[in-house]
C-alpha cells in the first residue's frame, strides 16, 4: 500500500486492525497483535502490541512465534489484519476441526475461481490459522533451518483443513485487501459477512 501500514487504513470507519479485533473479541479468550511500527496506535485499541523478535526477518510465521510465545490458552488463532470480514464463526470451526481429527494445526480453505477452467476450486489461507501451542518448539526448529513459508510449515504437522464451501458461507468473508484501489471498491460492497463486522462490540 505505498509503504503505509496497512493495519491502520481505514475500512468502514475504523482500521482495519481494529475491525478484526472486534470480530475476533466474541470469538476468542484475548486478543493480541503482532505490529513492528506505530506501536502506541495500536495500543489504543488493543493493550497488547507485541513485534516480531529481533533479528533477521521471519515474514508471518514471526507472528505466529510471538502469538505462541505470548499466548496463554491451549489454541492460539491468527489472522491478517488485511482479511477485514471474517465469519462470526471462524474460531468454532477451526477448533472444531481440531477436536473432530488428531491434527495441531487447522488451517482455511476457500472457493476461488479457476481462470483456465471456469470451475471453482479450493484455495488455502495459511493465515488463517488455529495451532495448537506445543507446537512452538517445532516452529522454532523450522525457522532455525532457514524455513519461512507458512503453508510449507504446516503441512509438515498434517493440518485439517476448514472448508469454506458450504450453503450458507459468504463468498466474500475471506477476501484479501493489498491495495487501496481493493480496500475502496470493496467498502461499499453489501455482504453476508458485514451484519458481524457492523454489530461487534467490545
Amino acid at each position: 500500500m505505498g509503504g503505509l501500514d496497512k493495519g491502520l487504513q481505514t475500512f468502514r470507519g475504523q482500521s482495519l486492525a481494529q475491525g478484526i479485533v472486534h470480530l475476533l473479541r466474541p470469538q476468542v479468550f484475548r486478543v493480541m497483535i503482532n505490529a513492528n511500527r506505530n506501536l502506541a496506535a495500536y495500543q489504543t485499541f488493543c493493550q497488547e502490541v507485541w513485534p516480531d523478535p529481533e533479528g533477521e526477518l521471519m515474514g508471518p510465521l514471526a507472528g505466529f512465534l510471538v502469538g505462541l510465545t505470548h499466548c496463554q490458552t491451549p489454541y492460539l488463532m491468527t489472522t491478517p489484519c488485511d482479511t477485514p470480514m471474517i465469519p462470526s464463526d471462524l474460531c468454532l470451526r477451526m477448533r472444531q476441526a481440531l477436536s473432530n481429527s488428531n491434527a495441531q494445526v487447522a488451517m482455511v480453505r476457500t472457493l476461488q475461481a479457476n481462470p483456465s477452467s471456469g470451475t471453482m476450486k479450493l484455495k488455502t489461507q495459511p493465515v488463517l490459522c488455529m495451532m495448537n501451542i506445543q507446537v512452538r518448539a517445532h516452529l522454532m526448529n523450522y525457522l532455525n533451518q532457514g524455513g519461512r513459508k507458512v503453508e510449507t510449515w504446516a503441512q509438515e504437522l498434517n493440518p485439517v483443513w476448514v472448508d469454506y464451501d458450504q450453503e450458507g458461507d459468504d463468498p466474500m468473508a475471506f477476501c484479501n485487501l493489498n491495495t487501496l484501489n481493493e480496500l475502496k471498491a470493496l467498502e461499499p460492497l453489501k455482504t453476508q459477512a458485514t451484519p458481524s463486522l457492523c454489530d461487534a462490540s467490545s
